[in-house]
């Protein structure tokens, strides 16, 4: 059995001190509730790389100590410790010069974890990871069975770029042909801007893809196009994978990304969305991508993105304890109430 890997760039740290684990060894985690992996790659990046640091920054941005846990003041539960248990199985050896073998050891590392009932938290990289992430988890709970909650300015249904198959513009055209994930229960939020055209709109209507244009959220409003979409995400499938590409948000507020596009989300906005996705759906997967260390600014998208995998964790822990104990979180509540 192969040992830990570790980090692929800089110390082997974990996220935000939580234990280490193997992801090939299943009894190093046999009693984790969620376990991260590293995908430090960016072979699929067409405009600005660097995506291949994210990992190591989504992992140690964060100004509180790194004990391992860290509990919700809006939750009132700890996604790291307690309410839930989180492992840091370290990266995936995955090198940029060779895309067709790193997408395979990272399809073959998160269908390695989904298999045990572990849910695989990927930090990215560029966003050709999320056809192996979601791909891995589809190969445990079958074909068709797991729908995507997809986060992003772009719709990442390109056919072939530069002569690849792989990229970071086609990955959720390869999920859907392949049959991993079905079209019909996909579901986009936050695109914008002046990419795909529409050859590749047609086929994206023919897959009976649900996309959310920036403009229809504003003018419908956030919560009441996620409330649609989550009905579509739950109809006919066994789990939802999110998959959230941090430039989904205005390069305001996440500048260091590869293909920023002015007008998008606001941080607040993702993070009390994928509180929600996390809260109201039976997530089985989750990848947060697109985090280019060296075109940020004081660390402000590193920051975000490891505050999208804190909520994403308190929003799975909030709702296996309510629905352990028969209870209903409500956001309404003051901080102090019952103190």
């Amino acid at each position: 059995m192969p040992g830990r890997y570790g980090s692929q760039f800089g110390p082997d740290i974990t996220f935000l001190g939580v234990p280490r684990c193997t992801w090939s060894d299943p009894s190093t985690y046999e009693d984790a509730d969620v376990v991260i992996i590293g995908a430090p790659f960016d072979g699929g990046t067409s405009h600005r790389p660097g995506t291949r640091f994210g990992p190591q920054y989504i992992r140690q941005s964060c100004y509180l100590p790194h004990d391992g846990s860290r509990p919700s003041l809006a939750l009132r539960v700890d996604g790291l410790r307690g309410d839930l248990t989180v492992y840091d199985a370290g990266d995936v050896e995955m090198y940029s010069g060779d895309a067709e073998r790193s997408v395979r050891s990272l399809q073959e590392a998160v269908y390695a974890v989904a298999r045990t009932g572990t849910i695989p938290l990927i930090l990215g990289g560029d966003h050709t990871i999320a056809w192996p992430d979601a791909a891995g988890v589809a190969d445990h709970l079958g074909a068709g069975r797991v729908s995507m909650v997809h986060f992003d300015a772009h719709a990442d249904t390109g056919d072939v770029n530069l002569g690849s198959l792989i990229g970071h513009g086609q990955p959720m055209r390869r999920l859907i042909e392949s049959g991993a994930v079905r079209g019909d229960r996909f579901l986009q939020l936050g695109l914008r801007g002046y990419w795909p055209g529409p050859e590749t709109l047609e086929w994206m209507s023919a897959q009976g893809m649900r996309s959310y244009e920036m403009s229809e959220i504003v003018a419908r409003g956030l919560d009441e196009c996620l409330t649609e979409a989550f009905e579509i995400a739950t109809d006919e499938c066994d789990g939802v994978f999110l998959s959230v590409d941090i430039d989904v948000c205005d390069p305001g507020h996440a500048p260091g990304t590869g293909t920023p596009e002015p007008g998008g989300l606001t941080g607040r906005e993702l993070l009390d969305a994928v509180r929600r996705v996390t809260y109201e759906l039976p997530v089985v997967g989750v990848d947060v991508v697109e985090v280019s260390p060296p075109y940020d600014n004081a660390d402000i998208t590193s920051a975000l993105a490891n505050r999208v995998v804190l909520e994403a964790l308190s929003g799975i822990a909030r709702r296996r304890r309510d629905r352990r104990d028969g209870t209903e979180w409500d956001p309404r509540r003051p901080l102090l109430d019952g103190r």
